[in-house]
């Protein structure tokens, strides 16, 4: 009984760190391996790069899908583990891995009759499509993890990314090059070894969920979709998906502003958008931890508790990220030199990343706040918040820098962006404490 209810009784402290923790290192296996995918691919040959980078949109519309989905299936596992409701933790644990299941169809769909686009290098045509008719491993990964994230389990969920990840790495020159004996197969090489390592990592989370959370029990044989559960989740999860979908709408426009200077700055974005990731993957492993420790005591209705979360929350996040500040402004030039930066590139980046990481001093502030509108059901102000750093503020403001000509001034647009979405997440943030957090019971708040 400790174990199951340690979200209500566990220091806060405590509980944060062990339950994020193991999601920090996760997402930085994940971080790194992305890195490495793309430094492999890039020894085929330049195009053979382009051709994958053609299937990046619809992978990450992938990940958005089931990413966001999975942040309703958390949240609302967590609120009813709180209030003690185990028939609505059953029905959303089941419904969401129904879910899982309709999306990857979709995907599969997609990718046997829709990979055929001529004006597509086949190259990259051949990648999507294995990612696509083999992406359940990623939906059902994904969605078991955030039922043991909600359950406080979170240790299992570094196992089953780390897994993947590992695997991935390893697969990756083997199949691109023809290794040990394996024929070489390229580009559809760098496919494999991704969908290889999702689904190893998707059949250790079921195999933790099944033996491990016995929180959660799945009526399988008795299942039928229940209409109102999915909504609820979805009320959640629609605007984390929206809002992961608007990343890739915002770095599409920054290209086409970018390259109105030269390649060399598309590419320096490029550089800058994997190297951030290293910095931000932390605060979103922080955050993992986060949502089902504040959507629990918001279930239990213990207000100190939600309290003390976001401030410790807050405070780490902050930390992280006034370190990635101090690293991308004494260190640019190390930072790029990992991709065999050119002159030109040097010296456009080194501006470029010292600019752009002012940004990061109030980053870790929103994306906190963002988690806490996630975790209370209200996902709709998390997209808001998105829309308007993105796409209200950060584009216009790029392609108005733009016609400057002064290429600083549209690396400028992100800290500006940031500094907006600040002050919208402050205003949220009021408005949520006072009718939500303020009228719970104090409760304790250890």
């Amino acid at each position: 009984m400790q174990q199951e209810n340690k979200m209500g009784v566990m220091p806060v402290n405590r509980l944060i760190i062990t339950m994020s923790l193991p999601m920090i290192v996760s997402m930085l296996v994940t971080a790194l391996y992305n890195v490495v995918d793309s430094v492999f691919v890039a020894r085929i040959s330049e195009n053979a790069l382009t051709a994958v980078s053609i299937s990046f949109p619809i992978q990450n519309l992938m990940i958005a899908i089931s990413t966001g989905t999975g942040v309703g299936i958390n949240a609302l596992l967590a609120m009813n583990l709180g209030r003690k409701d185990y028939k609505a933790v059953g029905l959303v644990a089941s419904n969401g891995l129904f879910l899982a299941a309709c999306s990857s169809v979709i995907f599969i769909v997609f990718g046997l009759f829709f990979t055929t686009d001529p004006e597509i290098i086949q190259q990259g045509c051949d990648y999507l499509k294995i990612c696509s008719v083999l992406c359940f491993g990623l939906f059902l990964q994904i969605t078991n993890d955030r039922v043991l994230q909600a359950t406080g389990k979170t240790i299992y969920t570094m196992y089953t990314q780390g897994l993947g990840a590992i695997i991935n790495i390893i697969l990756d020159p083997i199949l691109i090059f023809g290794l040990l004996g394996f024929p070489a197969l390229g580009v559809a090489g760098a496919a494999w070894a991704t969908v290889i390592g999702q689904i190893a990592g998707m059949f250790l989370s079921v195999f933790f969920n099944v033996t491990k959370n016995h929180e959660v029990k799945l009526e399988i044989k008795t299942f039928r979709p229940h209409w109102s559960t999915i909504k609820s989740i979805y009320a959640i999860g629609v605007p984390s998906i929206i809002m992961a979908s608007i990343i890739s709408v915002m770095t599409f426009g920054m290209n086409k502003i970018l390259m109105g200077f030269t390649a060399t700055a598309t590419a320096v974005f490029g550089v800058y958008s994997k190297l951030m990731s290293f910095v931000f993957m932390p605060v979103f492993g922080l955050n993992n931890g986060m949502i089902p420790i504040i959507s629990y005591n918001y279930g239990a209705q213990n207000r100190l508790r939600i309290k003390k979360t976001i401030t410790l929350c807050a405070i780490y996040a902050t930390a992280i990220m006034v370190v990635g500040f101090a690293i991308f402004q004494i260190f640019p030039q190390v930072l790029l030199s990992f991709f065999n930066a050119s002159e030109e590139m040097m010296l456009l980046g080194m501006s470029a990343l010292r600019i752009i990481s002012f940004s990061f001093l109030l980053a870790g502030y929103s994306i906190v706040s963002g988690s806490v509108f996630q975790a209370l059901g209200k996902g709709v102000l998390s997209m808001n918040v998105s829309l308007i750093r993105q796409l209200v503020v950060l584009l216009p403001l790029a392609w108005i820098f733009s016609r400057t000509g002064n290429l600083s001034l549209v690396w400028l647009s992100f800290p500006l962006s940031d500094l907006a979405a600040a002050i919208t997440c402050t205003i949220f943030l009021r408005g949520i404490y006072q009718k939500e957090i303020a009228p719970l019971p104090e409760g304790n708040p250890v």
